[in-house]
């Protein structure tokens, strides 16, 4: 297989990749925009690998995208590239809208083009997967889950702008016949993942005695992935799943977010003891505006259609992604002291500021 993947160099995607290149020996092309959250340290283990190759670009450019799918001739595309935190949304929507909209659209008629050139057995064995998230589908009621027919109501810039890639795909499928299928995934975590995210935010602050926010009143549920577990279920997907059709992806775990706060605090007081426990730096401060206020996935399709069942529990990949954190300071130090220092993001008066930023330059 020949595949390109976008967004390779995030969290998600860098995990994806590794995969494919050391345990399925697929022939990769990463090709990411390498913003804030992407780290080409995090491929480090493949970047020399002869089944590797790695392109700098952006996706809304029409030309460099075109020029890769001429030059790397791929099987199939698995779009993972998207500005991803929430709480970034709400402060400064734009590159959300823009990355994450106008960017799949520029791929979805790359792809289009060069599938429709393609001879037919080619055509026929091509395929699109655009990854998405459970927040499209907007806030649970307790004891209801998420499933493929969930209608959508997505609460935030990011989960609006997910969900209008969503439609665009299916849109492909439907009027063009592309090859499409879709997967929307719960909260992933696990190594590697950028400390704007709740465990690894939770998890540095921890080891640095700074105080552990928790928003509201840290009862907000998600519903919790092991990354390693996520993109084996992308593969089976790509490679099994029936064209046009959505999978949901989910690890069984929702979980409230002071639940996991304090299971990472026992993690790291049984790990690496300080003679006090983490648990008293946990520290209630003011809700992120729209919060949804629970998530939980029913993975029950891809588990009976495809095979493929979450390996991590809860328990065992928090233990796993703290161990990691703390045997891998090389890594997350320089983005913590260089990129992003912990800081709260996602308040109202923080998306004003940047409104009336993007007002005076624009033109």
């Amino acid at each position: 297989m020949r595949v390109i993947v976008t967004g390779g160099a995030g969290f998600i995607g860098s995990a994806l990749v590794r995969h494919l290149v050391r345990e399925r020996g697929w022939d990769i092309l990463n090709f990411d925009k390498l913003t804030y959250a992407a780290n080409l340290q995090s491929l480090s283990a493949v970047s020399e690998n002869a089944n590797y190759r790695f392109v700098q670009a952006d996706i809304c450019d029409a030309g460099a995208v075109n020029r890769i799918f001429a030059d790397f001739h791929p099987d199939a595309v698995m779009h993972l590239a998207a500005e991803s935190h929430v709480d970034r949304s709400i402060s400064s929507s734009a590159e959300f809208i823009k990355t994450n909209i106008l960017g799949t659209h520029v791929l979805l008629e790359a792809g289009r083009q060069y599938w429709s050139d393609l001879p037919s057995e080619r055509r026929n064995a091509f395929r699109f997967l655009h990854v998405s998230t459970d927040e499209v589908y907007g806030s649970l009621a307790d004891g209801s889950f998420f499933t493929e027919s969930t209608a959508y109501d997505p609460r935030s810039p990011y989960s609006a702008s997910k969900a209008s890639s969503d439609h665009l795909v299916s849109a492909w499928r439907a009027t063009y016949g592309l090859p499409t299928l879709i997967t929307n995934c719960s909260n992933n975590y696990g190594p590697h993942q950028f400390p704007e995210k709740l465990i690894p935010l939770v998890l540095l602050n921890a080891l640095e005695k700074k105080p552990l926010p928790v928003y509201g009143d840290g009862r907000n549920v998600r519903d919790w992935l092991y990354v390693e577990d996520h993109v084996k279920a992308l593969t089976a997907v790509l490679e099994r799943g029936r064209i046009g059709e959505t999978y949901n992806i989910g690890g069984r775990a929702p979980t409230e977010n002071i639940a996991v706060v304090e299971r990472i605090c026992d993690a790291l007081d049984a790990l690496a003891p300080n003679g006090e426990t983490r648990r008293s730096l946990i520290t209630f401060v003011q809700d992120r505006p729209g919060h949804d206020r629970r998530y939980a996935i029913d993975p029950t399709k891809i588990e009976t259609e495809l095979g493929w069942h979450a390996e991590k529990t809860f328990d065992t990949g928090i233990a796993a992604t703290v161990e990691w954190y703390l045997n891998n300071e090389w890594w997350w130090r320089p983005l913590r002291d260089d990129v992003y220092s912990g800081t709260r993001l996602g308040l109202l008066e923080n998306s004003a500021r940047a409104d009336r930023h993007l007002s005076e330059n624009s033109v």
